[in-house]
């Protein structure tokens, strides 16, 4: 008997804390493990890796990760902060940093790896706390909403 795989979530607040995007990473490999996607860790990790680390490095307030099915065979990842400015290298086609500059590269790298992208600001205050989420999808060959 076939059986249709429902829409999943999961969110990980995190604290200041320079280990926090690893640990975010770790979760994504056991998170898609259990769902049966190990095809999409490489990417979807690569994906957490640059949005993590942006909102560590580039905020000051806490952050959080997401990970979402939207439909089979397809993940989002997502990371919250409180700062809503949306950073140039993730709205824009700017050409990405030169090779040998030490940072600049790395949403750059997100659009690319990507199916899709997008962000959303978040201005009211309450339970999202304002700022920006930032999200990136991609699936198993299929395509992208």
């Amino acid at each position: 008997m076939a059986t249709v795989s429902p829409s999943w979530n999961y969110t990980l607040h995190l604290p200041r804390d320079p280990r926090a995007p690893g640990i975010a990473r770790g979760a994504l490999r056991l998170i898609l493990a259990a769902h049966d996607l190990p095809d999409l860790t490489p990417t979807a990790e690569l994906l957490a890796a640059e949005l993590l680390a942006n909102a560590h490095c580039h905020t000051k307030g806490p952050y959080a990760f997401r990970l979402l099915s939207p439909s089979p065979g397809r993940v989002r990842v997502a990371v919250w902060d409180t700062d809503p400015r949306v950073p140039p290298g993730f709205t824009t086609d700017k050409a990405p940093a030169p090779p040998d500059a030490e940072n600049g590269r790395g949403l750059h790298l997100v659009r690319a790896c990507a199916d899709a992208t997008g962000v959303s600001v978040l201005r009211e205050l309450g339970a999202s706390k304002g700022g920006k989420l930032l999200w990136a999808e991609c699936g198993t060959g299929q395509t992208a909403w």
